[in-house]
């Protein structure tokens, strides 16, 4: 106290200070770890020996137990399936007596009782599980239930009591450890207490050492921030205390200056956020108002238009069916007018139906294999292409993540057209391919049909769109609709390839699996290597390519950029080979 009244630092204050309880917290340290140590080896027997031994024990009951029930069993039905439970039980309690005798090496009154339970479990099996077991086996079950008597049971009984007394003595082994552990755990706590108190001691001492240097100052300089924190930006911070403080307070002010400055701009610009905001909102209402008339819209649809229009449909095709013939022409030819009407406009309705639930009815991206699906397609497909006499083959197909439903439904939708839009003398031949292009699979329907005009590419996706009459092409004109909200819904594009030359070739995008574009940009650098090791170990002069019969190169089936080249249905068909997959029918 008296080197305090006479002027120490405060850097010397604090270091006398720590310096003592860093002494005391050392010395409390040791004393802990000993203890805590001592804590740990009494825990370890507990949940490493105890533990272990009580449950082993039990299992110990339980496996002589077994092999008393099964050596009863078989003196009475002499079935040598029932010695089973009591071949293994005798295996069984030599590995448990084994790791018991390990475990209790510390505890000899366990291993006592240990050497008690053998020696009458050993004696029982000699004098009369072994017995019993070879009476059994010469003169039959009753000549072995006959060994079977009050003493036999009694000398078990006397096993039973020697186990009971093993598992007494592992439970007050275990309790008298548990004692221990609490023993040195409250040791360890009062440790912990006199540690706490030392440290809130010198925090104390520490804290009014430095209350008038450092705490007030720094509580007058907080007040004041708090203040321009609460919203007052005009309010001019002062500083006092040491010189750190006085310039940190010079520095806080000119902060506050900064933001006094900028906050005006943002209330303007929050003014103009408020009112985007209000816009938006009132378009989120109006989007909401529009997804629930739509999803009335549905429900209508699917429940309160179908109900009538099938009640119409049905009793048109009643009159077509009973009184066809019985008319004039002019009446059949209504009645036909009035069914084919009703027909198409179910048609419609389902495929509105369908249109709309894409994106709004999911069940969750999974990784779909397109080879699969493509099966699929061609069994939905298989009467359309039997009528036709159509072929449709694929090649080697990625797998992508996705929904299958809607995946074959797109690829339905595809073929389908393909077939439809067929030139009346040529049998249809539809051919699906995929190839990936910048971290893509693009996915192309070619067909060797009437072929789309150039300016009507854009056209055929647009809902209720239709190039072609209803007498000529039967159909709702949403099909390459849905084709289109499908493949936007999984995140890609879809277009009519233009420079297809002969039928029509439809495109698609999917997003690639990264482990198929690791796989490319591998086989791109491996290609690379290869290409420059060949140029290194190429002479000046190089060979001639090889020439065709004309005297042109040979072509080896293969785009500038190094893609394997798509071929048409017709040459497809000629090679015999579209991936290792072909679907023919008709």
């Amino acid at each position: 106290m008296k080197a305090y009244q006479q002027g120490w630092t405060l850097r010397r204050r604090v270091g006398a200070l720590l310096g003592v309880v860093v002494v005391l917290l050392l010395g409390l340290a040791a004393a802990e770890a000993a203890v805590a140590a001592k804590n740990r080896e009494n825990i370890d027997a507990v949940l490493l020996k105890t533990g272990p031994l009580r449950v082993q024990a039990q299992e110990l009951m339980s496996v002589l137990l077994d092999q008393e029930t099964s050596v009863r069993g078989y003196a009475v039905n002499g079935a040598r399936s029932d010695l089973e439970p009591y071949q293994e039980g005798v295996k069984r309690e030599q590995s448990l007596v084994t790791s018991i005798r390990d475990l209790s090496a510390d505890y000899p009154d366990v291993r006592r009782s240990l050497e008690l339970v053998e020696q009458q479990t050993a004696q029982w099996r000699t004098q009369v599980a072994e017995p019993v077991i070879t009476t059994v086996e010469r003169d039959g079950p009753e000549a072995g239930q006959a060994l079977i008597t009050d003493a036999t049971r009694q000398q078990f009984d006397g096993i039973r009591t020697s186990v009971n007394t093993l598992q007494d003595e592992i439970l007050t082994v275990r309790e008298e450890t548990a004692d221990r552990v609490n023993s040195t755990s409250n040791t360890l706590v009062v440790l912990l207490v006199i540690a706490a108190l030392v440290v809130t001691t010198a925090g104390v001492v520490m804290l009014l050492s430095l209350d008038r240097i450092l705490i007030r100052p720094l509580a007058a300089l907080v007040s004041q921030v708090r203040e321009v924190a609460d919203g007052d930006y005009r309010h001019h911070i002062e500083g006092s205390g040491p010189p750190e403080f006085r310039r940190l307070a010079e520095d806080i002010d000119q902060m506050r200056m900064k933001i006094a400055r900028e906050l005006d701009e943002v209330r303007e610009a929050r003014e103009r956020i408020e009112w985007v905001n209000s816009q938006l909102q009132k378009q989120a209402e109006e989007l909401t108002r529009s997804n629930r008339d739509l999803e009335q819209f549905a429900y209508v649809a699917s429940h309160d238009l179908q109900e009538p229009l099938r009640k119409v449909a049905s009793f048109c095709q009643l009159l077509q069916r009973r009184y066809a013939g019985q008319l004039d022409e002019r009446a059949d030819q209504y009645i036909a007018f009035a069914v084919d009407g009703a027909q198409r406009m179910q048609r419609l309705i389902n495929d509105l139906l369908a249109f709309s639930r894409i994106g709004r009815l999911t069940t969750g991206f999974t990784e779909v294999d397109l080879n699969k699906v493509m099966g699929d397609v061609a069994g939905q497909t298989e009467a359309a292409l039997q009528y036709s006499d159509a072929e449709l083959t694929w090649g080697e197909m990625p797998t992508i993540r996705g929904e299958e439903p809607l995946l074959t439904n797109l690829l339905v939708n595809l073929v389908s057209n393909s077939v439809k839009f067929r030139r009346p003398d040529v049998p249809p031949k539809v051919h699906v391919s995929a190839r990936l292009v910048d971290g893509e699979w693009e996915i192309s329907c070619r067909d060797n049909g009437i072929g789309i005009e150039p300016e009507f590419a854009d056209k055929i996706f647009v809902i209720f769109q239709r190039l072609h009459s209803k007498d000529a092409y039967p159909g709702t004109g949403i099909g390459l609709a849905i084709v289109k909200k499908i493949v936007e819904y999984h995140g890609g594009r879809v277009w009519v390839d233009t420079d297809a030359g002969e039928g029509t070739t439809i495109r698609f995008t999917l997003p690639a699996l990264e482990a198929d574009i690791e796989a490319a940009r591998a086989a791109e650098a491996a290609a690379d290597e290869d290409a420059t090791d060949a140029e290194d170990a190429a002479e000046p002069a190089e060979a001639p390519a090889a020439e065709g019969a004309d005297g042109d190169p040979a072509d080896v089936g293969r785009q500038p950029d190094g893609e394997a080249r798509e071929e048409p249905p017709a040459e497809a068909d000629r090679h015999g080979t579209n991936g290792g997959m072909k679907e023919t029918v008709g």
